[in-house]
């Protein structure tokens, strides 16, 4: 028989979230669309092929616009060609607008080059204080620079700052060297850790982003990347907030316009004129982390404000609540001849939603299960489950399972109950 029962938020179950309206301060009128601010296009460096990666150069990005971002809220309006939002946490998509449609990354590719220059560093077989040599090829790269020296030699860490701060593709092609021997073989490492991570919409053909038809990533995969450089190499992902760093005397600064405020702790900017101007920021307030890829932008001050607004829409429009501790007791189910009369049922682990600040008006929970269970039950069975629903919330279903062991009763006991159930119908 199945039971379903609503909770009540109320008296202990999700005591301490908090219930806040959700503020407008951040919503964007329809008109101001087609407002977004553009800087003036920069005269080109002769000295640079059309399409390099360099957030002072390159012809702006005509942005195509097109229909607003999807979120729980309702749609959005965004300049971003191509957006997507997640919370870290708990995976709940707070922006979506063609966040699975293959795009130019540009130098946000730097992020799967990073990812296995810090999986070598955290295995042994790459150290911060190796040097690794400067090819011609690499001397001789083209777009932005960490302006390595030919036929010298630069220490990892070096590197990582000049590929991470300044989007040095130079920097990039010495990595790729060092570890896989030729630039070649290092994008053959990059196409097989993408399909380990499950990067569904990505290819790659050089380590840098550098423009190239075949070479495409998605939002939704620069997401899962960041994500996966965050919880993966805690220990290494400082060097995204560095703010700037010095080499050979020329101090260079980190172009993430979210790091330089100290609204964001990483990742990467970049720029094409295929894929315009790009950004993949993270930031942490109160414990909360969120991550923001947008792209297809028309200007680097566009670039600029629309990180801050939608950066600050996240946080300022939704919140994470936990639901249920790895020990609470979401309820009890009748247990059918079994020594005690129920059993208690937990989740196991921590079950933290992310919902609109209003999601108390809007959000459904109810937890379902068969019963009478019969017993012998073990702590651990599978009994039932718990599920979100409702406006704002992103669907879950958390398996709910038996908390303590029902033991069967006894065959006197067995016989009086199926005896009272026969009398009484019970």
């Amino acid at each position: 028989m199945l039971n379903r029962r609503d909770i009540v938020f109320a008296g202990g179950l999700l005591a301490g979230a908090a219930l806040l309206a959700a503020p407008a301060a951040f919503a964007r009128p329809r008109k101001a669309f087609h407002e977004a601010p553009k800087a003036p296009a920069a005269k080109k460096d002769a000295a640079k092929p059309p399409g390099a990666e360099d957030d002072e150069g390159g012809a702006d990005f005509a942005s195509a616009g097109g229909p607003p971002a999807q979120t729980p809220l309702g749609p959005v309006d965004t300049v971003a060609q191509w957006a997507f939002i997640t919370d870290y946490t708990t995976g709940a998509v707070l922006m979506d607008k063609q966040a699975d449609v293959e795009m130019p990354p540009s130098s946000m590719t730097k992020l799967m080059t990073a990812y296995i220059v810090y999986s070598k560093l955290k295995s042994g077989a790459l150290h911060l204080d190796q040097m690794l040599p400067v090819s011609e090829k690499a001397w001789r790269t083209q777009g932005s620079k960490m302006f390595v020296e030919l036929g010298g030699t630069i220490k990892v860490e070096d590197l990582i700052r000049g590929m991470i701060i300044q989007s040095g593709n130079d920097a990039c092609v010495v990595l790729a060297e060092g570890i896989a021997g030729s630039e070649e073989q290092f994008v053959d490492m990059m196409n097989e850790e993408a399909r380990k991570l499950g990067l569904a919409h990505s290819v790659f053909r050089n380590p840098t982003g550098w423009p190239d038809p075949a070479h495409h990533m998605s939002a939704r995969d620069i997401a899962t990347l960041a994500k996966a450089i965050i919880h993966d190499f805690p220990e290494y992902y400082h060097y995204d907030s560095e703010k700037q760093y010095t080499y050979h005397g020329i101090v260079q600064y980190n172009r993430n316009p979210l790091v330089q405020r100290g609204m964001a702790d990483g990742l990467k900017t970049g720029h094409t004129d295929a894929g315009g101007y790009g950004l993949v920021a993270s930031a942490e307030r109160n414990g909360r982390r969120v991550i923001m890829v947008l792209n297809g932008m028309p200007s680097k001050s566009a670039r600029v404000q629309e990180s801050l607004r939608l950066m600050e829409w996240s946080f300022a429009n939704f919140e994470n609540v936990t639901l249920l501790s790895a020990t609470d007791i979401a309820d009890r189910a009748p247990v059918y001849l079994g020594a005690m009369p129920s059993v208690a049922l937990v989740a196991g682990r921590d079950v933290v939603i992310t919902v609109p600040r209003s999601w108390k008006a809007h959000t459904k929970v109810t937890i379902d299960f068969d019963g009478p269970v019969p017993a012998p039950v073990r702590s651990g069975d599978l009994v039932g489950k718990l599920v979100v629903s409702g406006q704002g919330a992103s669907p879950l279903e958390v398996p709910l399972l038996a908390g303590e062991d029902v033991p069967r009763m006894g065959v006197f006991g067995r016989a009086a109950a199926v005896l009272a159930h026969y009398a009484t119908g019970a």
